[in-house]
């Protein structure tokens, strides 16, 4: 992938040891591969010049280093720079210079992680994809993305995060889409924002790193896409595709159902209908499909492969995959929704858990495990109250709460609705566990920050320990 020459070469560094070749770039000491570049960044709290010698003793074929750490031997394959984070954007910016993929970016304020796994399965139809691992998309982890991409990868799909003005203007100059697709403009990370249309600008940013023959991919029902639609003019980006239930949509959802484990997607694909199965569930994953599909297209994949492909689209890991749990009272099923929560994903995650209930008539109740929604600001108390309309309207029988936010919602539940509340994920979980009874539908959900997965584990721990119990009892 990169010989040490190419490193010097694309960071402006100088050779100290003996020439390599690295096969990977890597940050992380503990999880580096053998015949990887090993890039030590320095951090708030420590350093990774620290970890160079267990790097290289665990197998990487060389380092990046803008100091020398004591006890490094003579002849250590290195290359030494003025700053190591600078040197990482600098691979970054060499390895898209010299590729031929097809480079697709995805951000928005919720989805983006589903949206680029959904590209990537799409895009595979038609050759070698490399996306990013992970959720790494932020002023790190997308140069490190970038640097891993392989020379002979057809397309690339990076995923671009930000919370702050200005940071998806620095990513976007990075990688320098070809196609780029906005999920959606909501309500998150308003701490850092005075108000929802400063998070469209800011989404806006992505289209700096653009071309005008690049493509761009908008969410034709999203409040503010006239607003980006305005901003992508100005930017000169004339390929706009979008994507949606809107009756102008390019990609338009006209139908989706459940099926056997999955669903099905009827679709008007620019005036041409289409159906394709998805191994997902919940409305959202289909406009997360269309979204895919937009990309891949433009990116010159076959539509009829790509969509046949997304009956291998699966929900990442803690996005809202249904697991059935085995508890001594009975099996209940989870649907586990932990990653992440923002007002928009938590009402798009009740309707999800009332469709999957009323299509299994005689099962037990809908349940709702929230967790406190983050980064909100001064709306922060109205918005967690917002999901009461959600849950009436879906007729969730009991819903549980951690954290101070959600006591807001908590308490203005109808006495019925309400389940339990406790300061804390970890308080809550023996509350939710000891309620459940056989057949009951449960969701969890909440921000990271709220630990909520600390709920989910508790239920997974508790059947686990059951099985053995029962196991040991034969």
């Amino acid at each position: 992938m990169w010989s040490s020459e190419e490193i010097r070469e694309a960071t402006k560094g100088t050779m100290l040891g003996s020439a390599f070749e690295a096969s990977s770039v890597s940050i992380d000491s503990r999880k580096l591969a053998p015949g990887a570049l090993f890039v030590p960044i320095k951090g708030e709290r420590m350093d990774g010049h620290d970890y160079i010698k267990e790097a290289l003793a665990k197998g990487a074929a060389g380092a990046l280093v803008h100091r020398m750490p004591d006890g490094l031997k003579k002849g250590a394959p290195v290359v030494m720079v003025n700053d190591t984070y600078k040197a990482l954007v600098d691979l970054a910016i060499a390895a898209r210079k010299r590729t031929h993929a097809r480079i697709i970016t995805v951000t928005g304020s919720v989805g983006k992680t589903g949206t680029k796994e959904a590209i990537r399965i799409a895009t595979g139809s038609a050759g070698k994809v490399y996306a990013t691992q992970g959720n790494l998309n932020n002023h790190i982890g997308l140069p490190l993305s970038l640097a891993n991409l392989p020379q002979d990868a057809g397309f690339g799909v990076f995923e671009l995060g930000m919370n702050h003005a200005g940071e998806l203007s620095f990513l976007s100059r990075i990688v320098r889409p070809d196609i780029a697709v906005i999920t959606n403009v909501e309500a998150v990370h308003l701490e850092f924002f005075a108000n929802v249309e400063g998070i469209a600008d800011a989404k806006a940013e992505i289209m700096e790193g653009m071309q005008k023959d690049a493509s761009l991919v908008l969410n034709r029902d999203n409040a503010y896409y006239h607003h980006l639609l305005t901003k992508a003019v100005g930017h000169g980006i004339r390929r706009i595709v979008t994507f949606g239930t809107h009756e102008e949509a390019d990609f338009r959802l006209l139908n989706y159902r459940l099926r056997d484990a999955g669903s099905q997607v009827d679709a008007i694909i620019c005036g041409t209908p289409i159906t394709y199965p998805l191994g997902t569930t919940g409305r959202h994953w289909a406009l997360t499909s269309l979204a895919a599909l937009a990309a891949a297209t433009q990116a010159d994949a076959d539509l009829a492969n790509a969509a046949a492909a997304l009956m291998h689209f699966y929900e990442p890991e803690g996005r809202g995959k249904r697991v059935p749990v085995q508890l001594r009272q009975g099996e209940v099923t989870v649907i586990d929704d932990c990653y992440n929560a923002s007002p928009s994903s938590v009402n798009a995650a009740i309707a999800k858990l009332a469709e999957l209930h009323d299509s299994a008539p005689g099962k037990g109740r809908k349940i709702a495990v929230l967790g406190d929604m983050l980064e909100l600001g001064s709306m922060s108390a109205d918005l967690h109250k917002g999901l009461l309309a959600a849950l009436s309207e879906h007729r969730i029988d009991k819903v549980y709460g951690a954290g101070p936010l959600m006591k807001h919602l908590y308490d203005i539940l109808p006495a019925p609705m309400r389940g339990g509340w406790a300061a804390t994920s970890a308080e809550l979980g023996e509350q939710v566990l000891k309620s459940l009874k056989a057949g009951d539908l449960v969701l969890i959900k909440g921000s990271r920050g709220s630990r909520m997965d600390l709920v989910r584990d508790l239920l997974f721990t508790a059947a686990h320990n059951d099985k053995k119990e029962r196991a040991n009892a034969l």
